[in-house]
């Protein structure tokens, strides 16, 4: 487990600690959020990490736990943010682009 310290956001309040792992999450909950206009379905989480629903929905139980989200059970799209964007990482591509155009 990496845990890494994050710079500061702001002047009086210190980013939480958390994995690579959870901060992933946390930025593909923002960056779909700010895509959709909507927070992310655990459907869309599972399709971008191509992991199985049960590996979802636990981690979604521990974001909440850690204070990173706020959650409500059979709520569709109930996912809220509650680290500053600004605390996040960069998105990293789960997702290898395939492209048709040809290098020369």
């Amino acid at each position: 487990m990496n845990q890494k310290s994050l710079p500061l956001s702001g002047e009086h309040s210190a980013c939480p600690n958390f994995t690579d792992k959870h901060g992933q999450y946390t930025a593909f909950i923002r960056t779909h959020s700010l895509i959709n206009g909507r927070a992310p379905a655990e459907h869309d989480m599972q399709r971008f990490f191509a992991v199985a629903p049960p590996s979802i929905h636990q981690m979604v139980l521990t974001l909440e736990r850690s204070g990173l989200i706020r959650w409500q059970a059979r709520i569709a799209r109930s996912i809220e943010l509650l680290v500053d964007h600004n605390c996040l990482p960069v998105m990293q591509s789960s997702q290898t682009v395939i492209t048709s155009v040809r290098r020369y």
